[in-house]
């Protein structure tokens, strides 16, 4: 048995152990949140609204997040866990999916209750990532006592994969080789006995990639081209945003495209200080923008000051490339709008 089982084994054995109990959400199902979710969605269904409103069925995960400071009933028994996986190496982590299940609907005034447990650890995975772990945990929402639904969240724990060299770092390096003249053994050019091109040539971190998949995978081929496209139902003509296998106006299946004119204002944004992430320099705004057709994207708000981006400010969208691979649609404020 190598090391990788003997991990593996000692992984499953918290299979089945609990990483939540008696679970409460901080607050009942009401209607604020409720309106909230709908308009940021653009999810106008009835079904939401009025005197008996039920909650959007995706909302299940809302209404028992425990927000910055987290739940109190969080297991020992996940925290060991993860622990585990830190000292192996895999100290990074991404959340990669979820799945949901709906036993009946949650109405305004129900008071939720979860219990988590560890449903199972994968074995040893490779990815672009880096090499880890997949970590699925499943929860049960309850009220009054009844199942509502189900909710299944998946983590990568991972060690992250040393990154190739970037092509443009790779350039600088040789750059500076050749005006130094300097190269010891290890390939690292120096000057004045001092290495200074890991430093000149250090790798440029690059932006998270999209998630494309068979749903989306029309958007970003259009994205490629400097084209937004937004789909339209065939049935009702509704647009939407994101793009959906099916309209949630009329149910139908069947849709085309139409292509945005590129205006829009900022209908509501955030200015992101912490956590820091690799590739973006905080402080800086990310805006949930309503375009001149009516629907909304979140991207970035370019080529502003963070503190001078407003509700309400019109802006103007831009294809920018970021690298070989990633051409991104962003906004910049229009002229005099700043």
């Amino acid at each position: 048995m190598d090391d990788d089982d003997h991990l593996h084994l000692r992984l499953k054995a918290y299979e089945g152990r609990p990483a939540a109990v008696s679970g409460a959400g901080r607050d009942p199902v009401n209607a604020p949140m409720i309106r909230h979710w709908c308009e940021a969605m653009g999810d106008a269904n009835p079904a939401y609204t009025g005197p008996g409103a039920i909650a959007p069925p995706t909302m299940l995960q809302a209404w028992i997040m425990g927000g910055l400071s987290g739940h109190a009933g969080r297991a020992q028994a996940y925290d060991e866990l993860l622990a585990l996986l830190d000292e192996a190496g895999c100290t990074a982590v991404v959340a990669t999916d979820c799945e949901q299940e709906y036993a009946r609907p949650l109405r305004p005034g129900d008071e939720v209750a979860f219990d988590t447990v560890i449903e199972s650890v994968s074995r040893r995975k490779t990815t672009k990532l880096g090499a880890g772990y997949f970590v699925t945990t499943r929860t049960e929402i309850r009220a009054g006592g009844t199942l509502v639904g189900t909710h299944r969240f998946r983590i990568l724990k991972y060690a992250p994969a040393a990154r190739e060299p970037h092509p443009k770092a790779a350039e600088a390096a040789t750059t500076a080789t050749a005006a130094t003249g300097n190269t010891p053994a290890n390939g690292t050019a120096t000057r004045n006995g001092t290495a200074t091109a890991a430093t000149e040539a250090r790798q440029p971190e690059l932006r998270p990639r999209p998630v494309v998949n068979r749903d989306n995978a029309g958007f970003w081929a259009g994205v490629r081209d400097h084209r937004f496209l937004i789909q339209r139902c065939a049935g009702c003509d509704t647009l939407r945003f994101p793009w959906l296998p099916g309209c949630n106006a009329c149910g139908s299946a069947e849709w085309d495209t139409v292509e945005a004119g590129g205006e829009g204002t900022v209908f509501s944004y955030v200015v992101m200080h912490h956590p820091p992430f690799p590739a973006f320099s905080p402080p800086y705004a990310v805006g949930l923008i309503e375009l001149a057709e009516g629907v909304r994207v979140i991207s970035d708000v370019v080529d502003v000051p963070y503190d001078k981006v407003r509700i309400g400010m019109p802006v103007a969208l831009e294809f920018r490339v970021y690298d070989d691979e990633l051409t991104l649609p962003v906004f910049r404020a229009r002229e005099g709008a700043a």
